[in-house]
């Protein structure tokens, strides 16, 4: 199983990037995916994204996004919503580009009341790009540094639980609302 993540952080170095490392770590190890998994920074490619010419480290991202079976898909909560950079990579992304991928939802908040927008804005582009998206979205809290360690083994342990259980075959993706 092949797995990216995908670090939607406009700054370098992010919270965003420590947690999604984190959660994908947690995440391999629960899920007990030998070969671990490939990152996707977005950070590092935010000058090549607007781009008019072709640029063969966004081309490579986008093929690590288009073979991969799991994917994480981690952001900052920025204006109550996923960040724009990973707006303008997803639009490079083909029509269906997820689809028969599961897809894990992320977002990194600066407040609880932050948090239902993984669920709400994140979740659902997941869906629109043909993921299958297995699990609610995770939603963590910059500010609560301590319980981060526990709370993504918790749902990774989760996750793993599902994704077992998921079947072989691709579901077909259902549009999201939002």
């Amino acid at each position: 199983m092949s797995f990216t993540v995908i670090a939607a952080s406009p700054q370098c170095p992010s919270t965003t990037l420590a947690v999604a490392t984190a959660a994908a770590e947690a995440l391999a190890d629960a899920t007990r995916l030998n070969g671990g998994y490939q990152l996707v920074d977005l950070s590092v490619l935010s000058r090549r994204l607007l781009l008019p010419e072709p640029s063969a480290a966004v081309e490579d991202a986008v093929e690590q996004v288009l073979t991969a079976d799991l994917i994480l898909v981690a952001s900052p909560a920025i204006k109550g919503t996923y960040s724009g950079l990973l707006k303008v990579f997803v639009d490079r992304l083909p029509t269906g580009a997820m689809r028969g991928a599961a897809a894990l939802p992320l977002l990194v908040v600066d407040s609880p009341r932050d948090a239902a927008a993984v669920d709400r804005y994140l979740g659902p582009l997941l869906l629109e790009l043909g993921a299958v998206v297995p699990a609610p979205g995770l939603a963590i809290d910059r500010s609560e540094p301590t319980g981060t360690a526990g709370a993504l083994r918790r749902w990774a342990r989760e996750v793993a639980m599902v994704l077992r259980e998921r079947p072989r075959e691709p579901v077909p993706a259902m549009a999201g609302t939002g």
